[in-house]
């Protein structure tokens, strides 16, 4: 009995199969492509039969600061899932802005919902003269310099930032 006791001390000082060496060292990460930004954080909520259902709706921006940015919206049973899920919605809407001269090649103007909203070029050096969901799309999008208005009554930030994106997406450059 006893040599039965000593051969399953054995087992437990040696271990239980895990692998050993080298701990706490972690593979390198690689830099992500894309980097993020979560512009809105909402708690919404479902009134059922049941009772009330709350989820997370997630707003998320993501750009390389190289002329491309997308934007994704997305809801989730907690917000590590809403925004894993407006991280991967982004990524299909990713589309690639044109710049002349560190700007945006001329002045637009959007609408979505109530939102309206101007964007100019800008001189080198000007910066970005934005607010709120236009100026971290911009950032995100890499213009270093351009004018934005928002017009209209409303502060909403995703229907800005749609009317943003859309004003983005119709960009041309003239030949």
């Amino acid at each position: 009995m006893d040599e039965v006791k000593n051969s399953s001390m054995e087992h437990k000082k040696r271990g239980s199969g895990r692998r050993t060496g080298n701990r706490g060292a972690r593979p390198e990460r690689e830099k992500p492509e894309y980097e993020q930004k979560i512009l809105d954080l909402a708690r919404v909520t479902r009134v059922t039969a049941g009772g009330k259902r709350m989820r997370f709706r997630a707003t998320v921006v993501i750009g390389n600061r190289k002329g491309q940015v997308g934007l994704g919206i997305a809801k989730g049973a907690d917000v590590a899932l809403a925004v894993d899920k407006a991280y991967r919605q982004a990524r299909k809407k990713v589309f690639q802005i044109p710049l002349v001269n560190e700007t945006i090649p001329h002045e637009i103007r959007s609408k979505f919902g109530a939102a309206k909203v101007l964007l100019r070029p800008a001189p080198k050096g000007t910066g970005l003269k934005a607010g709120g969901s236009v100026r971290v799309l911009l950032e995100l999008a890499g213009v270093p310099n351009a004018v934005s208005k928002i017009y209209g009554g409303s502060n909403n930030k995703i229907n800005v930032a749609k009317a943003t994106c859309e004003a983005l997406q119709h960009l041309q450059i003239s030949k």
